[in-house]
């Protein structure tokens, strides 16, 4: 069976990796097209690569030399321009084509480029290398950069070495993280977001308030409240133009030598609309990741709009979209891998994934600055009646504040159950918060009881043994303690050799902390 892979990102090589056997023992053809001429990497890490965080060794998740060994072939700097679906076939931007019997979609997003005067005038790049979804930010003028990819980093990076004035436009999750990281390597850095507080989708009022507290101090330059309705680009010898600043409706003038676009992102669907696959927030797939319109055709990770539906049946309305999320990727990848496999070796199927039932946790990763956020976290504490979350159970709120050190919580319970929670500056109620709301595990009576977690002299306990064997460390890859700690007992002594042995640690790195926690116990055990 000939199978083609569109895209070599991080879900793309999770795909890869999943039916390398079936590749090996002849039993699926598989060749995979990216347009970008590295080999996959780990995008999650793309900040801290720009910001000198991390090297570039680090971002690679997927060995090249195995992958060809099997006998897949990789186009790399190859752009897809077309697909036939009635001859089943691509065109390349070489001019190439390619036949299929399955093709995957793993085309990703891209920056949103925002309404801006000074870019919408931009003339998109024409380059038939570079994908049609791309070419407006391709198009960009120098010194404006979406930071999603190498291309983007690398020009972040140099801007952070030379302490350049960074203004990051965007306070979102990628957005935040970003500039705590580039502050934290000595560049001057200015957080620019429309609303009130940073991370508005993610944490309430006081939680913003909290994290834009905490980037204060981590030296971030933050600026709320800003609409920004154009740039200035001025004329450099032999450049061209290049950004000079950024200019909020009230005629302010924000002076940068460098603006990240941060503001959002957009699934590539160009590809499959032009091919006449239906789309919305992305590609429309059902529960079985296939096209609503071609059943030789699936989407996975960042570009897949997983709902029930058909052609026609209002594709501009579809509710939900893409998860944004390294694990949900990773799950869609090996799913469609199984039925794949299973579809070339002629077995039974696998059973269809679970839905997931609650929003996941979101997780700002940044040196010094601890947030946790997840699920309806808006609530009201004085206003706490079942119709605070629309729901037809008691709801409860306990909110808690210590500005003096940085540190805020906030718990919503439905029934005692955990339903959603912030924290702020306090990693190991953090940690636990996360353990009890991804096992909808009752909470104590007195909630307060948590907050010890984080006193200075208090190392264990808890509502739950986070170092139970089973207890799930790393989220995005379901990797549990036992695991970890087997590969410990074998000799794995830093969180880099567990992630080869578990690929704990290897998706958002949010829990590498925890990973390093659990090899220092088991040494102090020891």
């Amino acid at each position: 069976m000939r199978v083609v892979l569109v895209g070599y990102g991080p879900v793309g090589a999770r795909f890869v990796e999943e039916v390398l056997p079936a590749v090996e023992t002849g039993r699926i053809d598989l060749t995979v097209v990216g347009a970008e001429p590295e080999q996959a990497y780990n995008r999650v890490l793309v900040s801290e690569f720009a910001a000198n965080k991390v090297d570039r060794r680090a971002l690679d998740i997927i060995d090249a030399e195995a992958v060809a060994a099997a006998g897949v072939r990789v186009l790399t700097g190859t752009a897809v321009t077309a697909i036939d679906r009635t001859a089943r076939r691509l065109t390349l931007g070489d001019g190439q084509s390619l036949g299929y019997d399955r093709l995957v979609l793993a085309t990703g997003a891209r920056a949103h480029v925002p309404a801006l005067a000074g870019l919408s005038q931009v003339e998109a790049s024409t380059d038939p290398a570079v994908p049609a979804d791309d070419r407006q930010v391709r198009g960009l003028p120098a010194g404006i950069v979406g930071l999603r990819d190498l291309a983007d980093a690398e020009v972040v990076a140099r801007a952070v070495s030379d302490r350049r004035r960074i203004l990051v436009l965007g306070g979102g999750v990628l957005g935040t993280e970003a500039a705590l990281a580039m502050a934290d390597q000595g560049a001057e850095v200015v957080l620019i977001h429309s609303g009130p507080v940073p991370m508005a989708r993610n944490l309430d009022h006081g939680g913003g308030q909290a994290l834009a507290r905490a980037a204060r101090r981590a030296g971030v330059i933050m600026l709320g409240d800003f609409r920004a309705t154009g740039v200035i680009c001025e004329p450099v010898p032999g450049e061209g133009a290049r950004f000079g600043a950024l200019l909020g409706e009230d005629g302010e003038r924000i002076p940068g030598d460098l603006l990240v676009l941060s503001a959002g992102v957009r699934a590539r669907v160009g590809l499959a609309a032009a091919a006449g696959l239906p789309t919305a927030a992305g590609i429309l797939v059902d529960p079985s990741l296939r096209s609503w319109a071609d059943r030789s055709i699936f989407a996975i990770g960042d570009c897949a709009h997983v709902a029930t539906g058909r052609v026609g049946a209002g594709a501009e309305s579809v509710p939900g979209g893409p998860s944004g999320l390294i694990g949900p990727g990773w799950r869609q990848a090996e799913f469609v891998a199984a039925q794949l496999v299973a579809e070339a070796g002629r077995a039974g199927g696998p059973v269809l994934p679970e839905t997931e039932e609650r929003p996941p946790v979101v997780m700002l990763k940044a040196d010094g600055v601890d947030v946790l956020a997840a699920g309806r976290v808006m609530a009201d504490p004085w206003d706490s009646g079942s119709h605070a979350l629309g729901c037809s159970g008691g709801v409860e709120v306990f909110q808690w504040v210590d500005p003096a050190r940085g540190a805020y919580v906030k718990l919503v319970t439905v029934d005692d159950v955990l339903e959603g929670f912030v924290c702020v500056g306090m990693p190991r109620v953090g940690a636990e918060l996360t353990v009890l709301y991804n096992g909808q595990a009752e909470l104590p009576t007195d909630r307060s009881v948590l907050l010890r977690l984080d006193a200075p002299d208090l190392t264990t306990g808890g509502a739950v043994d986070r170092f139970a064997p089973e207890a799930v460390v790393c989220w995005c890859n379901g990797v549990v303690v036992k695991s970890i700690m087997d590969g410990v007992a074998a000799g794995d002594d830093s969180v880099e050799c567990v992630g080869r042995r578990t690929r704990a640690g290897t998706g958002c790195g949010g829990c590498r902390g925890r990973i390093a926690e659990l090899i220092g116990r088991q040494a102090t055990v020891g």
